[in-house]
């Protein structure tokens, strides 16, 4: 693994048991959550994780931090395999990765002070104790934005923004490498939605950060994200650079999130392509054979029912797609007359 390289997962499977019958309850069915992901994250940078509700983004993203175990394959942080730890190794690594989550009223302890949330991970990793502990979160509060005159308060005394600026700040605390942002704005205001991501862009060019960005919104996605990674039922299906991700997607279903992105401008708006997507998302206790995409894909043909695609390079360099299109490494595709890979 190169050593730019900060997080990488091989092979990483997140499956649940679902349903159960009889005395026992053995389970009926498997849902898989993430399934056979490859994925390096680079040091330094901002990489977004998109997709449908349900795709599993959020799981995978729990998953590189360990917070939910993985079924199969391995995850390495800072050239470490941190599959199989426990006890003080997880500890460790608790302290070099932090989360931000989504709904930031709940992930508060309403009975707990600014300074109580704030100082827990510098008194679980034994960082900071008695005034050097309360100078620490002044700064930290500072460095988010807030007044270190609010370390008294309580969380239902600020405004949702705030609030989410309280969580940065504890997930800053244990002086992470690696922080992931699960849907980090999207229970906030519009306005107050841009305020959070101009933070976190500063924060992660001031403290040379690793950032995974996980969001269904994929215009706040390509303003703050360096490279995009798509997902779809468990899989990443395209992965590259956030411009050519944006601006030339190489997989019809990046095609399709892309087409529903709104476009700030009346004449614009009107005139250009839009992509429906037929039928609903297949559930993932029941992924469908061949490529994951097939029952929705407008281009679907004859390898797709019975062929997974791998992740393999086209368009701009370092942007990959799993697509039948582009054919398999090696070999030119046969799709059908007038049917190319974008549309």
């Amino acid at each position: 693994m190169s050593d730019d390289v900060l997080v990488s997962a091989r092979g990483l499977e997140v499956h649940f048991p679902v349903g159960g019958r009889g005395f026992r309850k053995q389970p009926a069915g498997v849902l898989r959550a993430v399934d056979g992901v490859d994925l390096d994250i680079y040091r330094g940078e901002t990489l977004g994780l998109v997709g449908e509700s349900g795709c599993g983004k959020s799981t995978l993203g729990n998953a590189l931090l360990r917070l939910v175990p993985s079924t199969g394959g391995s995850i390495t942080f800072g050239g470490t395999d941190i599959t199989g730890l426990d006890g003080r190794k997880l500890k460790e690594l608790r302290r070099r990765a932090g989360m931000v989550f989504q709904d930031p009223f709940a992930s508060l302890d309403p009975r707990r002070t600014v300074a109580q949330t704030v100082s827990e991970p510098l008194e679980v990793h034994g960082l900071r104790k008695g005034r050097d502990k309360a100078a620490r979160v002044g700064e930290l509060l500072e460095l988010v934005g807030l007044d270190p005159a609010v370390a008294g308060r309580y969380p239902h005394e600020f405004s949702g923004g705030q609030r989410q600026r309280v969580g940065i700040a504890r997930a800053l605390a244990g002086e992470p490498d690696f922080l992931v942002c699960d849907e980090a704005i999207a229970s906030l205001d519009i306005s107050v939605q841009a305020q959070v991501l101009n933070l976190l862009r500063r924060l992660q060019r001031q403290l040379g950060l690793t950032l995974l960005f996980v969001s269904h919104d994929l215009s706040a996605v390509r303003y703050i994200a360096d490279r995009i990674a798509v997902m779809y039922l468990g899989r990443i299906v395209e992965i590259g650079p956030a411009a050519a991700v944006g601006s030339d997607p190489q997989m019809p279903y990046t095609q399709a999130l892309l087409s529903a992105v709104p476009v700030p401008h009346p004449a614009l708006e009107r005139e250009r392509k839009r992509i429906v997507l037929t039928g609903d998302v297949p559930s993932p206790a029941a992924v469908p054979s061949g490529c994951r995409f097939r029952t929705r894909c407008p281009y679907v043909f004859e390898p797709c029912d019975d062929v997974d695609p791998a992740l393999q390079p086209v368009g701009a360099p370092g942007q990959q797609a799993a697509c039948h299109l582009h054919g398999v490494v090696g070999t030119p595709a046969t799709a059908p007359e007038g049917i190319t890979a974008t549309p």
